[in-house]
């Protein structure tokens, strides 16, 4: 079994190998650096799933070090825990593609369920992967490759493309997939599907695949 390789780059090392030996009793491989420029060194000979970044460091902040990081890589998943709870801050954490942002201070626990949310199935299985059209979907990794490229799932997406994916051409009710998503079927859950749907097929360049939304009943992902 391949262990899940976490990058974790902050300054503040008593916190960081608390951290460190909290994540790794969950059976993940944690790689630490105590600077921006010592993560971006490590990030390219280990090339971790994940990359846990604080901001406020000497040498390269955590925003820059994600922006250097994302010219190449939208593969990766990013976290940023960070003290700057501004709303501006999050704003920019989030268009430089980072996936996650956590304020400070945060319970480790709360982290790890975060984690395990991302993470925790691909520690059963690493080869789950569905062929659509010209697109491979990789639940487990979170991610869509089209064409050499690959994009990025969140946690959402991921799981309702695969819920989509293993009922490929049949309609799948909007119910079905809030109860097994969300646990409910409330008008807000309701809403933010939609705003997930409207996100895939942003994220599905593929001309082969099309989502269609069948009013009040629910979506079909089709294959031509």
């Amino acid at each position: 079994m391949k262990a899940i390789k976490i990058l974790l780059v902050d300054d503040d090392l008593r916190n960081s190998m608390l951290l460190k030996r909290f994540i790794e009793a969950e059976g993940y491989e944690v790689i630490y650096a105590n600077n921006g420029m010592v993560g971006l060194e490590m990030y390219r000979e280990i090339r971790p799933d994940l990359i846990l970044l604080d901001i406020n460091m000497p040498e390269l902040d955590g925003f820059e070090m994600a922006r250097i990081i994302r010219q190449n890589d939208k593969r990766v998943i990013i976290f940023f825990l960070t003290d700057r709870t501004d709303k501006v801050d999050r704003l920019h954490g989030f268009s430089l593609k980072g996936n996650d942002y956590i304020p400070k201070p945060f319970y480790p626990e709360e982290l790890m369920a975060r984690i395990n949310e991302r993470f925790g199935s691909m520690t059963v299985n690493q080869d789950v992967e569905y062929h659509l059209g010209n697109t491979i979907f990789r639940p487990n990794l979170s991610s869509l490759t089209y064409e050499g490229e690959t994009h990025s799932l969140s946690v959402r997406q991921t799981e309702i493309l695969q819920i989509l994916a293993e009922n490929i051409g049949n309609l799948v009710e909007r119910d079905v997939i809030l109860d097994k998503i969300w646990g409910d079927i409330s008008y807000s859950n309701s809403l933010a599907l939609n705003v997930q749907i409207t996100y895939l097929r942003r994220l599905l360049p593929d001309p082969a695949l099309t989502i269609t939304s069948i009013k009040k009943k629910g979506y079909i992902l089709s294959v031509t």
